[in-house]
């Protein structure tokens, strides 16, 4: 996955609990463990259900 830059949200907080999307492809990955497991999702139908609140407890 080294071809990818990969893009922490200016949220993220000092600790860098976080996750990072992948540029210039739908990667996702968690910004603890950079070289563990990669998620690869359409980032626009993702994005459409986080705004939707399908992820809400």
């Amino acid at each position: 996955m080294s071809t990818h830059a990969w893009l922490r949200s200016s949220y993220s907080n000092a600790n860098g609990n976080c996750v990072e999307l992948s540029s210039p492809r739908g990667l996702i990955r968690d910004s603890k463990d950079p070289g563990g497991p990669v998620l690869d999702v359409d980032i626009a139908r993702f994005l459409r259900a986080v705004k939707d609140g399908r992820f809400e407890r």
